[in-house]
């Protein structure tokens, strides 16, 4: 399995839990990828239990670290 392979894979399941969720996907090397997801807030947690266990087999299994973190879509922004 490739991380565009593990990458399609992780974003499938997200479009299935959450239809309207953004998802932007960012490739850190051939093994890892961060995917940032924003959701409605209700929906989030669907998304989280989605994806927590396939996220941990690809880990374990084929060695890609796909890590999804999700955000309220409706949240302003953070200051710095």
């Amino acid at each position: 399995m490739t991380i565009d392979d593990a990458i399609k894979k992780m974003t499938d399941l997200i479009a299935a839990a959450c239809a309207v969720a953004e998802i932007k996907a960012a490739k850190m090397s051939d093994e890892e990828a961060r995917l940032s997801v924003y959701a409605p807030a209700g929906e989030m947690q669907k998304i989280k239990d989605a994806t927590f266990q396939p996220a941990l087999d690809l880990l374990n299994s084929d060695g890609m670290d796909v890590q999804v973190f999700v955000y309220d879509k409706d949240a302003p922004p953070l200051k710095g």
